[in-house]
């Protein structure tokens, strides 16, 4: 009999990149695949390539920290997005539920435990994102990419695995990469992103010390969905939107790295044995999760951070040139890293579902 699985997790890409590691590895074994997520949310647009996977869109509300009005209006969409949720698993039978997080998801774990369906749940933050908060009372098993996550004494259902990282991420070709962009070998390639959204203050940044930049550096510059300038139009200066199929050869062209601190982007980056200058979200939510991410980094050795709050023309600069001259310390450091199983052991643990995972 055909095994199935559903998948969900959405927001932003991060909370969706595991999934699509995961997905392959579930089609090669012949499972019947699944995706439950929103309805105008990017988790749909990612999916839509993986064409061994039937996607369900279900009401979402957004879970907020703070006080809005929003919130009263949202708890009625998660609360439909739950039933919607306990239909569509009652309908479909699976025999595991995998959550990647993000405010999708908490329905689709609730209507999962309703249905009494085995759920695991994967944490890539050092600290539990809100939506996990939520799901991990519901779980059988909690995935985390630190070691520090799974160590917490009140987390009991944790399981330390790694980072589930793409493989095409490690095959990446620096000559490609240069092609790509028109580049040559000559100079050093600077690659700034600042994750599946863009990042305002970081474009805006590069935009104001570019021609410092290209000084030093050719740039490769990952703006966000409608915010590349097209008015930047100079030699050693390359801006996407957004990269899918050319990404990992620009990671291998890239001697160095500005990033958010998101952990999937970052946990990739350590295992790339990029270094990296991250700008962590401070501001709350997961965005708060961000600046821990960059802290344990650079307390481990293996980046530098530059608050956003003070990141002026002179910092950004300095840190970036400091970044290069220092870069072969961070490598050091990060090739001593253990990566852990990742996504082997998490595929270990959902072909546990075949018998039934739970308690």
């Amino acid at each position: 009999m055909k095994q199935t699985i559903v998948f969900t997790g959405g927001g932003s890409a991060g909370h969706v990149s595991g999934n699509l590691v995961l997905i392959p590895k579930c089609a090669e074994e012949k499972w019947d695949i699944h995706y439950i997520g929103s309805e105008q949310g990017i988790e749909r647009m990612l999916v839509s390539d993986c064409q061994e996977v039937k996607y369900h869109a279900i009401s979402t509300g957004k879970l907020r920290r703070y006080f809005s009005w929003k919130n009263g209006i949202d708890i009625f969409k998660v609360m439909r997005g739950i039933c919607q949720s306990y239909r569509l698993i009652k309908k479909l039978k699976p025999n595991v539920i995998f959550s990647k997080g993000g405010f999708v998801a908490v329905p689709v774990v609730l209507g999962a435990r309703l249905n009494k369906v085995p759920i695991i749940i994967y944490e890539p933050d050092l600290n539990l994102g809100l939506a996990n908060k939520i799901s991990l009372p519901f779980a059988t098993y909690m995935c985390t990419a630190f070691h520090e996550t799974a160590k917490k004494p009140h987390y009991r259902k944790a399981i330390y695995v790694g980072p589930i990282i793409k493989e095409a991420h490690k095959s990446g070709n620096t000559v490609r990469g240069l092609a790509a962009c028109g580049f040559t070998s000559e100079k050093p390639v600077l690659l700034i992103m600042g994750g599946s959204q863009g990042a305002h203050s970081i474009n805006q940044m590069v935009k104001s010390v570019l021609n410092q930049l290209v000084d030093h550096f050719q740039v490769i510059h990952i703006c966000g969905k409608g915010k590349v300038d097209d008015s930047l139009s100079i030699p050693g200066y390359k801006s996407y939107e957004f990269v899918r199929e050319e990404l990992p050869d620009l990671l291998a062209a890239a001697a160095i790295i500005v990033s958010r601190a998101g952990s999937n982007s970052i946990m990739e980056l350590l295992a790339l044995q990029k270094p990296m200058l991250l700008i962590p979200h401070t501001n709350g939510g997961s965005r708060s999760g961000q600046l821990v991410n960059a802290q344990y980094f650079q307390q481990a050795g293996y980046a530098d951070m530059l608050l956003e709050e003070q990141m002026t023309a002179q910092s950004f600069m300095k840190a970036i040139k400091q970044l290069y001259e220092n870069r072969f310390e961070y490598i050091a450091k990060m090739k001593k890293h253990d990566h852990g199983g990742g996504a082997a052991v998490v595929m270990d643990l959902i072909r546990g579902g075949r018998s039934g995972l739970g308690d």
